[in-house]
């Protein structure tokens, strides 16, 4: 995707690790911004996990037609703590500290 010159930057990335079991109104959020960056035309990048508020933002995202891709550490993946389904693409890293990074 080409910059316009009204526009700053193209890519947004979302870590959150938070359960929202008892929250509705974090989920509702978390929707409404996978909403927000897939009508601006970003791309994501997320923590690649299966659950949490990170998750939600890029399945509602990912279904508007933005660009996604999860970041996942190689031990979580190894260790069956992640999806093995992603939504959108998955790069697979070293470890945490890459993840970030």
């Amino acid at each position: 995707m080409a910059a316009t010159p009204n526009r700053l930057f193209n890519n947004i990335c979302v870590l959150s690790g938070f359960n929202y079991d008892k929250h509705k109104e974090f989920v509702e959020a978390a929707i409404d911004l996978g909403r927000s960056i897939a009508e601006k035309k970003l791309h994501l990048v997320y923590g690649g996990g299966n659950r949490g508020l990170s998750k939600l933002v890029s399945e509602a995202a990912f279904v508007r037609g933005s660009q996604v891709l999860g970041i996942i550490p190689r031990v979580l993946k190894s260790l069956g703590s992640l999806s093995d389904s992603s939504t959108g693409e998955e790069l697979i890293v070293s470890g945490m500290q890459e993840r970030i990074t």
